[in-house]
């Protein structure tokens, strides 16, 4: 390489390095006895927090609070009919417009993680900690709990001050993975967005025109990420971050696809449906167990 050609890249060199010290892999990442993938059902509770912030009309804030009204109850009782157990990401707006679900869930044996305030974090640090410390406290005066797992691009300095042991916003890899910081580090549970329901059920996202509308075909995405699924399965480490939204999944025929999906990997040997915070903690002790034995 050139020399000028090593200053046009000497940039991109650098944040790549800065990458590497940040993100490492977790050290003989292996899941409990028999298992052969970890499958993470997230649920992110928006209702209607997002489209008031993108200033959208009654229409679509209408279609925010079905999610809160009717979608996570069928979300719910979908979950129970599989005997699984799920993670929701909750902002703690939510907390005060749905406490009856948000209870709920909690009583049913779901993790209630952290989703910001109001779907939003402030650029001012000391709003942000605000924004942090109300969400946290809403969530506790629920639900008993202090999160300790968040979807969010809060600081993680800020989320470590804070007690927390996982993120599930950033993807990196396709695997757990750890992201440090200045404090120590936190586990990143990647998800993706071709694993997100308002990728595909969206109808005028965002303000979007009429041809970037997002209307598909349920067996579609089934297909999409059943085979997302066995992919990892393949691999006998494998994981998968699903990211619903109450107020897209659920819909009645996207709830069927779901049962379809969740009957097809249950079928599977092997297959450890848990919440979010149970893997990050079987990460975390995975790598001190680790540390020990070394």
């Amino acid at each position: 390489m050139s020399e000028q050609s090593f200053a046009e890249f000497a940039p991109l060199i650098d944040a790549v390095r800065s990458n590497e010290q940040r993100y490492a892999s977790i050290p003989g990442l292996a899941w409990p006895d028999g298992v052969k993938i970890a499958v993470n059902i997230t649920v992110d509770f928006d209702a209607m927090l997002l489209r008031r912030l993108l200033n959208e009309p009654p229409m679509q804030l209408a279609k925010g609070e079905f999610g809160g009204r009717v979608g996570v109850w069928r979300l719910l009782e979908l979950f129970e009919s599989h005997r699984i157990k799920t993670t929701m990401f909750t902002p703690g707006r939510i907390c005060e417009l749905y406490p009856d679900a948000v209870v709920a869930v909690a009583k049913a044996g779901h993790e209630i993680a952290d989703h910001m305030w109001e779907h939003r974090v402030p650029a001012q640090a000391d709003i942000e900690r605000a924004h942090l410390s109300r969400a946290c406290d809403a969530i506790e005066r629920l639900t008993g709990r202090r999160p300790q797992g968040s979807r969010s691009r809060h600081n993680h300095e800020l989320l470590h001050e804070f007690g927390f042991i996982y993120s599930s916003h950033h993807w990196a890899d396709d695997k757990p993975y750890f992201m440090a910081n200045k404090r120590g580090r936190l586990v990143n549970l990647p998800f993706h967005y071709a694993i997100d329901d308002a990728m595909y059920f969206s109808f005028s996202w965002q303000n979007t025109e009429n041809a970037a509308q997002r209307i598909t075909d349920t067996d579609k995405v089934h297909d999409l990420w059943r085979d997302a699924f066995l992919q990892q399965y393949a691999t006998g480490v494998g994981y998968l971050n699903i990211c619903l939204h109450p107020f897209v999944s659920g819909r009645s025929l996207r709830i069927e696809m779901m049962d379809r999906l969740l009957t097809f990997m249950k079928s599977m040997p092997g297959v450890w449906f848990a919440s979010c915070h149970d893997v990050a903690r079987h990460c975390i002790d995975l790598e001190s167990s680790g540390a020990k034995r070394a």
